[in-house]
């Protein structure tokens, strides 16, 4: 597993607090289905590749977490 300071930034998704806000990053040196890292505030990340990464989002624009009840 690459140590977190070695991935490159893309985008920080709170940005309003110093908590460890959920990140996007690459890993130049990952395998290409592991490329992208999402991490959250609790240390857990998971490591997609940019097609599954592309999807995800899509189907988020596309309204598939609209229905989402959160509590």
């Amino acid at each position: 597993m690459t140590n977190i300071n070695e991935l490159e930034p893309v985008a920080t998704f709170c940005g309003n607090c110093d908590c460890g806000c959920p990140q996007l990053f690459v890993d130049p040196n990952a395998p290409a289905e592991q490329r992208l890292v999402l991490t959250d505030d609790f240390g857990q990340r998971i490591q997609r590749s940019a097609n599954q990464f592309s999807s995800l989002m899509d189907g988020a624009k596309n309204g598939k977490l609209d229905g989402i009840a959160l509590p």
